[in-house]
């Protein structure tokens, strides 16, 4: 759960239920509240020697919730397609798709869009978690823009000591607009004396965004950043976290493929 993404009135009564006293205390206040809350059972953890188990519980109570909301989302989604205006099928006929493969077409294209978009929150979130089972003062941070007005400020998804670590599960974009906006991020970064790094842990498969992935690489090279995709990105988490979030990942598809045998 991204904390810093719940309204004031959530973030109340997530805070409510761990006990955290919420009286005048703003939305920041009470994201500080929670991670402390939280580092003082991973440090209990650690002195116990139970810090990995507890990582692992964590992550996968993580996928859970994200998957629960997932199927929410895309049950939903399907249920009000049922009322759609499917008029658009006629070009679709034209194009020589029939009706029941344009059906398919709508349905696998709205629900994909909440699939990438769950994907990519949890794995950033996963790999967050790793990174701060690792280092207590670490966390994300905003940084001001000193390059421009918009935006007003850039943020960083892992500040750990002084790297700035920005983390993807994967940039697909083809928009050439993204690399100037990329460039102004990491030199902002930089110039408040942090090392930008970008891990991204599926690299994109398609021409377009590859090269823009490697105009990226350029530009973080270039302000003595530092750039890991695919099992790169999988290796510098490990290394610098301790934690294999693939090994992980992995033992948590082996538990759901057994909960599903089982179910047969």
């Amino acid at each position: 759960m991204k904390l810093e993404k719940l309204s004031k009135k959530e973030l109340d009564a997530y805070c409510s239920n761990l006990d955290i006293d919420i009286k005048k205390k703003s939305k920041r206040e009470l994201v500080q509240a929670v991670y402390e809350y939280d580092r003082k059972i991973i440090d209990k953890a650690v002195a116990s020697g139970v810090c990995l188990e507890l990582l692992k519980t964590k992550i996968g109570n993580l996928a859970d919730e994200y998957a629960k909301n997932l199927n929410g989302k895309i049950v939903a989604r399907k249920e009000e397609m049922k009322s759609d205006d499917n008029s658009h099928y006629l070009i679709y006929r034209v194009l020589g798709i029939s009706n029941g493969e344009g059906i398919l077409i709508d349905e696998y294209q709205n629900t994909g869009r909440f699939l990438y978009k769950y994907a990519g929150s949890f794995l950033e979130e996963a790999a967050s978690m790793c990174l701060f089972f690792a280092n207590s003062k670490g966390g994300k941070v905003l940084v001001e823009n000193t390059l421009g007005k918009k935006p007003k400020t850039f943020e960083i998804d892992f500040l750990n000591g002084n790297d700035a670590v920005e983390l993807k599960w994967r940039d697909a974009t083809t928009d050439g607009d993204h690399i100037t906006k990329e460039h102004t991020r990491v030199r902002t970064i930089q110039g408040h004396g942090y090392k930008p790094i970008r891990v991204m842990f599926y690299y994109p498969l398609r021409e377009q965004a590859i090269r823009i992935q490697e105009t990226l690489k350029t530009i973080y090279s270039g302000v003595g950043g530092e750039y890991y995709a695919g099992d790169d990105a999988w290796d510098y988490l490990f290394k610098v976290s301790g934690y294999d979030l693939k090994l992980i990942l992995t033992e948590i598809v082996e538990r759901r493929d057994r909960e599903e045998k089982d179910d047969q």
